[in-house]
């Protein structure tokens, strides 16, 4: 693929050396930092004279520090990374004029979007990995306890679906991009769509629950079941609670489920009581792998949505 090298390069190069870049990182740095530590001393207070349990380490991720968990702040902030990393990634070399004479050189086309694809996906990685190990630094200095090899992996994991999902909006954001002229109505168009699936999904979910469930919910049993089930379907439309489930599963050894709602028999809460210890890594990959599958198939179907409508543009029209 000629041109890609030079162009990730370049890419780079651009996001190390821009304010926004900048901003960003120490903005997400700084929150996950406050929050961790405010964890860290709860927990170490709560550890005093106790002995530690296993996977003490994971609750610096689960465990809410500033009214959230490192957990839920990537959910509901790591979208704004990828939107705010690829939403000018293509209109704004359109508008300057760079975009046509980068095209004049013997560099093919999908070079241009692949390396502006790969270069915001290192950046995301890069940053999500160095506030990993910054927590990860600040927790054995608060807490003092140093974390297992299944926790270390639990972590690893944990992190490969934080970029996929952060991937899977930046690809949004570089459709947009492609989509729209304007850089001001690319932006728009999809702060609308992260809105629409952060906050109007859920909304609409229990609306839509309720309405379909006739009867007394509160007295009966079935019909709260039914309406759970009803909810959980439609949330599943939002990649953010894909990835709230996902990562929970995942950071917390003792959740073996998804589901929010459980309707167990006796003997099921026998046999709950009986296998009650934490799952393995295995078990919690197998339980959520479903999810997974589902956030790396948008994230491919965004990117390969821009990349045919990149490659189908006119270059003069560039």
């Amino acid at each position: 693929m000629q041109g890609f090298g030079a162009i990730l390069r370049k890419e780079l190069a651009d996001h190390f050396s821009s304010y926004r870049f900048l901003i960003l990182f120490a903005l997400i740095a700084m929150v996950s930092l406050v929050s961790t530590y405010m964890v860290g001393l709860d927990i170490r207070h709560s550890l005093e004279g106790a002995a530690k349990p296993r996977f003490v380490f994971l609750l610096l991720f689960t465990a809410s520090g500033v009214g959230f968990s490192l957990v839920q702040f990537v959910a509901f902030f790591g979208p704004l990374i990828g939107l705010i990393l690829g939403f000018d990634a293509i209109n704004r070399e359109r508008n300057e004029g760079t975009l046509s004479k980068l095209l004049a050189q013997p560099i093919y086309r999908d070079a241009v979007i692949n390396a502006k694809f790969m270069a915001s996906v290192f950046i995301i990685a890069l940053m999500l990995v160095s506030i990993v190990l910054v927590i990860s630094g600040l927790g054995l200095i608060v807490i003092g306890v140093v974390p297992g090899p299944e926790e270390i992996l639990r972590i690893a994991v944990y992190l490969c679906i934080s970029i996929v999902y952060i991937s899977l909006w930046l690809a949004v954001a570089i459709l947009f991009s492609i989509l729209f002229r304007s850089i001001s109505t690319s932006a728009l168009s999809m702060l609308a769509v992260w809105i629409f699936f952060t906050f109007f999904v859920s909304m609409g979910a229990s609306a839509i629950a309720g309405a379909l469930v006739s009867g007394s919910a509160a007295d009966n049993p079935a019909a709260i079941v039914k309406s759970a089930r009803i909810q959980n379907a439609i949330l599943l439309a939002s990649p953010m609670e894909l990835y709230n489930d996902a990562t929970s599963t995942i950071i917390d050894p003792m959740r073996k489920t998804t589901r929010k709602l459980l309707q167990v028999g006796v003997m099921e809460q026998i046999s709950m009581s009986r296998f009650s210890g934490p799952l393995p890594l295995s078990a919690s990959i197998l339980v959520v792998w479903p999810y997974i599958v589902m956030l790396l198939a948008l994230m491919l179907i965004s990117f390969g949505i821009s990349y045919a409508v990149f490659m189908r543009q006119e270059i003069r029209s560039l």
